[in-house]
């Protein structure tokens, strides 16, 4: 029997209208949740929201390649001058190498500032702005080794193959400037130990990988390769690349969207995009003589200079190398080297913190300076292969190190963690660099334990499965 037209389905009751409407704004919420990663899909540097309001928004990585001394830089060690030339009294000093009596810091130690932040005469420039320096003195290691702990300060792993700090901060934020990197890395002179895989996507898509420039040329052509097309038009170029990308895209299909491919396709589109802005972004003749005066001549002037005005353009991660080698490893002549190394990069480093925060960027732009290891307190003794067996230097020392933050929400003219008495181990408050990672990725509003990646079979993060946030550095 056919059923007679009812009007009972045009009514109905308050409950379910209440469940109708909620359904609705579910749907609702569905869909700008599948049209962000609609965006993503198209473009994975797309911006992305971290999981809760964040203190910065940028890092710059000032990485001093080859260990500095933490005893002659930023933790003072009076004891050195007592005990120099005697034996250190403690029964834990395990070195890679022999090593023979205390070498005292043949520099001076003030005080700087409100806080009365320690500063070595090494850098009177950055010592300006102590009170903007959260200094962690109780950094340690795994080995005292440059591979390995290269490798786990940049990509928290010491030997496997894992992404980097800056591949997952792109990974998490994205870019706020589609015709820029979100990750770049500075590397005047060629590639430093481990090379490219200190700024490695690792098993990230490619598209997350770091931008090396070799910051020791002056022209946009030869800091960039290929930047320009001399031959063909922007217009030209743009129906080029839209011919390749469709037939990339046939191409990929037939593979299951391979994300290789994928990686492809987006660096040639950034590669595109890149000819006006990186072009605008890198000349730092565009910049007021008196601001070009404050970060100094020569190469770490240039390219610290440069680092600010991509972090103002939206770039999220910019590393700046100190030389390609391991220039800060001085096994041998440490008073002369050492000084010489903090005065080529000393003025651009306190430009940058001057500047920053005359400008209100300080805030929201994280600034890390540290090596991969410190060194030790004693002397390091000759030994064939080693050094020049002149004892005047420091070996290699992953127990307590220095690293400092300024800005994106840390602690200004603080000092977290100590070293023993004389500098060689990490004995309060001691913080591994998962610790650090783990605190970075918080500054930029990450959980480090949520932010991961699937691959091969398991979820991965940053700080694998160790790390606490230093939440006592955290403003």
């Amino acid at each position: 029997m056919q059923e007679l037209p009812s009007n009972n389905h045009h009514f109905f009751t308050r409950r379910d209208f209440i469940n109708r409407l909620g359904n609705g704004f579910g749907a609702l919420s569905l869909s700008a949740l599948l049209q962000e990663e609609a965006r993503s899909a198209i473009n994975p540097l797309s911006p992305k929201k971290p999981h809760f309001p964040a203190k910065a928004k940028s890092v710059i990585h000032l990485f001093m390649n080859g260990g500095p001394s933490q005893v002659d830089t930023f933790d003072p060690k009076p004891a050195l001058t007592k005990y120099d030339g005697k034996k250190i009294p403690i029964d834990y000093l395990k070195t890679e190498r022999p090593t023979g009596a205390a070498l005292k810091s043949p520099y001076n130690f003030k005080k700087h500032g409100q806080s009365g932040l320690e500063i070595s005469e090494l850098f009177p420039n950055v010592a300006r702005s102590a009170d903007d320096l959260c200094v962690i003195r109780s950094m340690y290691a795994d080995v005292p080794n440059h591979e390995p702990s290269l490798l786990l300060m940049n990509c928290g792993e010491p030997r496997l193959i894992r992404p980097s700090v800056g591949s997952w901060v792109s990974y998490g934020l994205g870019t706020e400037n589609q015709n820029l990197p979100g990750f770049i890395s500075m590397c005047p002179g060629g590639y430093p130990i481990q090379e490219s895989q200190n700024w490695q996507a690792g098993f990230l898509p490619g598209v997350y990988q770091g931008t090396y420039i070799d910051s020791k040329h002056t022209t946009i052509d030869r800091l960039i390769n290929n930047i320009k097309n001399s031959k063909l038009t922007m217009r030209q170029q743009r129906s080029q690349l839209d011919l390749i990308a469709k037939l990339n895209r046939r191409h990929q299909e037939r593979r299951s969207n391979d994300a290789d491919l994928e990686s492809r396709l987006q660096s040639f589109e950034l590669a595109y995009r890149m000819q006006i802005d990186a072009t605008d972004a890198f000349d730092i003749s565009k910049e007021p003589k008196s601001i070009r005066e404050l970060y100094g001549k020569g190469i770490h002037g240039r390219q610290t200079l440069i680092a600010r005005r991509l972090v103002e353009r939206g770039v999220r991660y910019v590393q700046l190398w100190h030389g390609a080698g391991q220039p800060w490893d001085s096994h041998d002549d440490l008073e002369i080297n050492h000084r010489k190394l903090a005065k080529q990069c000393d003025q651009s480093i306190g430009a940058l913190l001057t500047d920053l925060k005359q400008r209100g960027m300080l805030d929201e732009t994280l600034i890390i300076w540290g090596g991969e290891f410190g060194r030790t307190p004693v002397v390091e003794m000759p030994k064939p292969g080693s050094n020049q067996g002149k004892i005047n230097g420091r070996d290699h020392n992953h127990w307590g190190f220095t690293v400092w933050m300024a800005g994106g929400g840390t602690k200004g003219g603080h000092v977290y963690g100590a070293t023993d008495e004389f500098g060689f181990k990490a004995v309060e408050n001691p913080v591994h660099v998962h610790d650090l990672h783990a605190t970075i990725l918080r500054l930029l509003g990450f959980d480090h334990e949520k932010l991961t990646y699937r691959y091969a079979g398991r979820d991965f993060r940053l700080t694998d499965v160790h790390g606490k946030v230093i939440n006592d550095i955290i403003s």
